[in-house]
């Protein structure tokens, strides 16, 4: 029996209504989103106890982000075939089983394995990607904008939450008791995700024109140009989250800035990005979704330059969190509200999974190099450079971007 848009969605007698789903999805959000963005604080205090360079975390956080971006078209293909609660279920496991495998972690392999192997997978089955492919299947089209962006924020709302949360537990209790503490609160999230179930697809009756494979979708998702250019730019995205994530922390202190103010200028982050993602998730109804890319790339870039170019101050660190959180997620609801667009929402968790493929490479990279860079010469600065440069390649990749429906032939009757 054909399974259509309208039909996925919760009933009106349902307890699902769209609050409910916004509300627990968001929660979601906030949940996953808050410990990955909090281990840059882990990094010292572990360093310490076990001697590891900072390559040795750098190496295990960007395989985290490596294996997020990997883990997340499958995870999105399954959940777009099967519905959305069994990965989201699994997910969370295996971000908990993570988080506790990190806090026995005593050698690197151990740590490769606790933060990035497992968080990696667990945060492609219960991260936010998974909630905002949710929205677009559960909630109805003049919903989904603001839905998106609150998504989004509330992953921001875990990122303030949690990085003075983590800093004050590590501080006050040691890093072992945060983590476990973490792991714990993981599970919340297996309770959340039942407003979030979506059935599974069927594919026999359907019209031609929606009775798409996954292999059809991703050959005519990497055929499409403006497609291709969205996912590029997206990889920009994350070589600067995750790099500003892991390493800030540390470059802050070294600059002779107290740890708790690094938890505070993620925490600004946060903050700052919950008003980002939401007016961003607003005015994408109103502006072309191409050019708030563009523009929020390309201040990225100029924020970067000014806060390396000037001393290193509690005020200034502060300020470039702030400017930095207007910009952080707010790629998130553009990006993903234009993989709809162009495709729907048929393979959307599997389509918008592959653009955060590249967003996570870019993470990898961004860690990673950060570590090793540090470890041979002392310094972020190359990293920074390379950061602006790359904000202002991605602001000019999307200003190409065609914001229509894919072109899809039309079956001609017998």
């Amino acid at each position: 029996m054909a399974i259509t848009a309208d039909e996925l969605r919760p009933s009106s007698g349902s307890w699902r209504t769209p609050l409910v789903i916004i509300v627990c999805g968001c929660a979601i959000a906030l949940l996953s989103f808050g410990p990955r963005s909090s281990l840059g604080f882990f990094v010292q205090p572990m360093s310490r106890e076990f001697a590891w360079g900072r390559d040795v975390f750098g190496l295990a956080l960007a395989l985290q982000n490596l294996l997020w971006g990997l883990g997340q078209p499958f995870a999105g293909a399954i959940a777009d075939r099967f519905g959305i609660l069994r990965v989201m279920v699994v997910g969370a496991l295996l971000y908990a089983a993570g988080l506790l495998l990190m806090r026995y972690a005593s050698t690197p392999l151990s740590l490769d394995i606790g933060a990035g192997v497992l968080i990696g997978f667990g945060l492609s089955g219960s991260s936010f990607n998974l909630v905002l492919s949710a929205f677009s299947k559960l909630l109805p089209p003049e919903k989904r904008g603001l839905a998106l962006g609150a998504g989004t924020a509330a992953g921001s709302f875990g990122q303030f939450l949690f990085a003075p949360f983590g800093v004050a537990m590590i501080d006050n209790f040691g890093w072992q008791s945060a983590l476990v503490v973490f792991a714990a609160l993981m599970l919340l999230i297996l309770p959340l995700s039942l407003a979030l179930s979506t059935p599974r697809a069927e594919t026999t009756n359907v019209p031609a024109a929606d009775q798409q494979s996954f292999k059809t979708a991703l050959v005519e998702a990497f055929g499409h140009r403006s497609y291709v250019l969205l996912v590029l730019g997206f990889f920009t995205c994350g070589f600067q989250l995750a790099f500003i994530t892991v390493h800030l922390p540390a470059y802050l202190v070294d600059r002779g800035i107290p740890a708790s103010t690094g938890g505070w200028v993620i925490a600004a982050i946060g903050l700052f990005n919950i008003i980002g993602s939401l007016s961003v998730g607003y005015v994408q109804n109103i502006f072309p979704k191409r050019y708030i890319l563009s523009l929020i790339y390309f201040t990225r870039a100029i924020s970067i330059v000014a806060f390396i170019s000037f001393p290193i101050t509690t005020f200034s660190a502060v300020a470039f969190g702030a400017i930095s959180g207007l910009t952080w997620l707010s790629t998130v609801p553009p990006t993903s509200a234009l993989v709809a667009l162009m495709f729907g929402t048929r393979w959307f968790a599997t389509l918008y999974g592959f653009a955060f493929v590249s967003h996570q490479v870019g993470g990898f990279l961004g860690v990673w190099l950060g570590g090793i860079v540090f470890e041979q010469f002392g310094s972020y600065t190359p990293i920074w450079w390379l950061s602006v440069l790359f904000g202002v390649l991605s602001a000019l990749i999307n200003l190409p971007i065609v914001e229509a429906p894919v072109a899809r032939p039309v079956a001609q009757p017998a």
